[in-house]
């Protein structure tokens, strides 16, 4: 997810609050949040899943929906998702 907000600490709260809520019915592995240093307040968040299908249960689960419309009113336009597979993972 793609997204520029101008109240990146309350997202930050309610993200850390809905993921105590979900607790173990959270499904990602991790999830990795970043911001652009070239265009401060714009954000990425990638969430790694085990599988599609723990995405889309995730995705679809009310209290996700719940934050969703909570965080939209925190940022400074509509965000962009993508829908990404990884093809290879480097480290070095």
């Amino acid at each position: 997810m793609e997204f520029k907000t101008s109240h990146s600490e309350e997202i930050r709260a309610l993200a850390e609050k809905v993921m105590e809520d979900l607790g173990d019915a959270a499904r990602s592995t991790r999830t990795l949040i970043t911001e652009d240093r070239d265009r401060p307040g714009h954000f990425f968040v990638i969430g790694e899943f085990n599988s599609y299908d723990e995405a889309m249960e995730q995705s679809n689960d009310p209290r996700t929906d719940a934050m969703s419309k909570r965080m939209a009113a925190l940022l400074d336009g509509p965000p962009t998702f993508y829908n990404l597979d990884v093809v290879e993972l480097m480290q070095g």
